[in-house]
């Protein structure tokens, strides 16, 4: 086989990569369960009518077909591979109304797939984790509220930068430019969700071409322009003088998050009204959030609240959800070495081996350690002692086991090959210290 040429934003991690990306996973999926969402997993594929319902993205699917599918074969005609996971959990309510309970509160860890340009953060194929809660007919503003606190407290626990969570309500734009008598408050959104990609001027000839005045235009970036950390964004909005009913709720409801926020966990969230969440189906809340120190990425997590993306006949599933981008935060963390595992492999122990004929004696030994949950494995080969050492110090093992006389599975003796400290053990009752016991995630 000749080398293979790597394929672009596809990562594949090195083991120790795995590990820290396995450790996050672990901990997101932890403190979601803490807060009562449960575990789902939904297919790789969607009809692609379903997938382009959700706006701007018909150039990012990837479609799935059978290299010699019979041309009179339809079986896997229309479908796409899902590039995120509110769309096949929007479809997943609704085939399993009967069985689920409502309010349903959901995690999902797996990955999606997007036929984007690659580069820092951007990948084709991606993991990333929501949480989402969906009721029948209509869904209480209180968990707008509680998303993003249970999302803080996930990546709070992790020794990753702060995030800072920049949140609006779809209400808020929309009524303020339907004050504002703008014929298309819908597209609007759409052109200011693009502010930081183009820049006020851009926004500005954009929105001239929809048909805005100058002090529309003047008013919009304007509004864009209130971003604070606190309730003081009220009175930001309400001296520019604009009035709308739905203007009037989208505020309400953007308060009730940023004061809930700054009770709860303070400094997570910032009001920031240029946040609009181009895609259709948010109609409420919208969340973007950064790394500190790292704001070039873009958002790390965003999400809001959909009331109308799951809907069947006179059958309605309202939600509000955010999403993380796993895969996207660690491609700049590990990409800038900002993330460490403390050894690059699982093994807590190396069983060292004597002779070949002992392997069985070791292999017991291996099994006792193994059944207190200690992470052990057995030489490959039964080289000079030194020579098992230095294998384990190559692998980051920390212990090295040697059996006692006869190679039995008794009491023997454990180095610590850090500091050359060993001492009699019996595999029955001894432990490693528990900061040893897994390797430990850390920032660099």
């Amino acid at each position: 086989m000749t080398r293979p040429t790597p394929l672009s934003g596809f990562p594949e991690w090195l083991p120790p990569q795995r590990m820290i990306e396995q450790q996050i996973v672990d901990r997101m999926r932890r403190t979601f369960e803490l807060h009562g969402f449960a575990p789902l997993e939904t297919r790789a594929v969607e009809p692609l009518d379903q997938l382009l319902r959700k706006g701007e993205t018909s150039k990012e699917v990837y479609v799935l077909r059978r290299l010699q599918a019979d041309a009179k074969d339809a079986s896997d005609s229309g479908l796409g591979l899902h590039f995120d996971l509110t769309v096949p959990f929007a479809r997943y309510v609704l085939e399993n109304a009967g069985r689920l309970q409502f309010p349903f509160r959901r995690y999902q860890i797996q990955k999606a797939w997007r036929g984007e340009r690659p580069q820092e953060g951007r990948y084709r194929e991606f993991r990333q984790a929501d949480i989402d809660v969906v009721d029948r007919d209509t869904l209480p503003f209180h968990y707008d509220v509680e998303l993003p606190l249970v999302v803080g407290d996930a990546l709070a626990g992790l020794p990753l930068p702060p995030v800072r969570m920049h949140v609006n309500n779809r209400k808020l734009s929309q009524g303020f430019y339907r004050g504002l008598e703008l014929p298309d408050p819908a597209e609007v959104i759409r052109v200011v969700d693009k502010l930081d990609k183009v820049g006020p001027a851009g926004v500005a000839g954009q929105l001239e071409a929809l048909g805005a005045s100058a002090g529309q235009v003047k008013a919009c970036l304007a509004l864009a322009e209130i971003s604070t950390p606190d309730l003081s964004f009220v009175d930001a909005v309400t001296a520019l003088g604009v009035t709308d009913p739905l203007l009037d709720e989208g505020v309400a409801e953007l308060a009730a998050v940023v004061e809930a926020a700054a009770e709860h966990a303070p400094g997570l969230l910032v009001a920031d009204l240029k946040i609009a969440r181009g895609l259709d189906y948010y109609t409420g809340t919208v969340y973007e959030t950064v790394l500190v120190g790292h704001e070039s990425l873009g958002s790390v997590c965003s999400g809001g609240r959909y009331d109308n993306l799951a809907s069947a006949g006179t059958d309605r599933f309202p939600g509000v959800g955010l999403s993380i981008g796993i895969s996207r935060l660690l491609g700049r963390l590990l990409g800038r070495d900002a993330l460490t595992i403390s050894r690059p492999v699982p093994t807590c122990v190396l069983v060292a081996l004597p002779d070949e004929p002992s392997r069985p004696a070791c292999l017991r030994v291996a099994a006792a350690l193994r059944r207190r949950g200690i992470p052990t494995e057995v030489s490959p080969t039964a080289a000079k002692y030194g020579r098992q050492i230095r294998y384990a110090e190559r692998r980051g093992i920390p212990y090295v086991w040697f059996p006692g006389e006869g190679a039995g599975e008794g009491p023997g003796e454990v180095k610590d090959i850090r500091t050359g400290e060993q001492l009699p053990a019996d595999p029955a009752s001894w432990a490693p210290p528990p900061a040893d016991l897994h390797p430990v995630l850390a920032s660099a």
